[in-house]
């Protein structure tokens, strides 16, 4: 039983050892996965992982922190140990569905309505994210009420929720009120969409609608039970 416990506690300092103490499990390589706008070496640079320090040592948690503040682009990031030298950084970048045109660039929004990123080129097949609520009457009254951001947020839902040849055919989306949106596609065409309820019962409408009724100009599926065309 005591040479049981000796083996044990050899066992252990050893293992505490290799952990704390050894050269063989010190961070070496940061690598990174899920880039795509971002480049590995800035998600690297950001993250500022402690080269040479024990693996079990390096604080995730703080990355991770330090990632989400220095590039807002990213949406969530995994950092992993990975036995013996390594942290991967595993990235998932965020997905604009809106962008704010302002001061001749372009303000990225994703679907929760995130601003995260300014580019001076809009990428394609977004569409931007404009305001009719200028002036008095309902419109203003609405801006009042909800805010800028939470308009944005709503509009965001709605694009983060068209389908995707809708999306790629959408040149705007615009919002009059919290529950008055609408959309003006590349054509010309307008969609009445109204709140970003039932958004994707919605878009299943519009698409249905789209097929059936090509030669229309404006579609209401505010209701999406009860859609509407006219113009055709």
């Amino acid at each position: 039983m005591i040479a049981l416990v000796v083996v044990l506690a050899f066992l252990g300092t050893g293992a505490f050892w290799l952990l704390y103490g050894s050269d063989l499990v010190r961070v070496e390589r940061v690598s990174v996965s899920g880039t795509g706008v971002l480049t590995p070496a800035q998600v690297r640079g950001a993250a500022d992982v402690p080269l040479g320090e024990q693996l079990i040592s390096v604080d995730t948690e703080t990355i991770e922190a330090r990632l989400a503040e220095a590039l807002p682009r990213i949406e969530t990031v995994d950092v992993m140990r990975s036995w013996p030298s390594e942290i991967t950084l595993k990235v998932t970048e965020r997905t604009p569905v809106l962008v704010v045109h302002k001061d001749g660039k372009f303000i990225e929004v994703d679907d929760e309505g995130v601003r995260f990123a300014t580019v001076s080129k809009a990428p394609r097949g977004v569409p931007e994210l404009k305001w009719e609520t200028s002036g008095s009457g309902s419109a203003a009254a609405s801006l009042r009420r909800f805010g800028d951001d939470r308009l944005a947020r709503a509009a965001a839902r709605v694009a983060g929720v068209l389908p995707e040849a809708v999306a790629r055919a959408t040149r705007s989306v615009k919002v009059r009120s919290y529950d008055d949106i609408s959309l003006e596609l590349a054509d010309g065409r307008t969609v009445h969409w109204g709140s970003a309820e039932k958004g994707a019962e919605k878009g299943r409408t519009l698409t249905a609608l789209l097929k059936a009724e090509p030669r229309a100009r404006h579609f209401d599926v505010s209701v999406p039970t009860a859609p509407a065309s006219s113009g055709s």
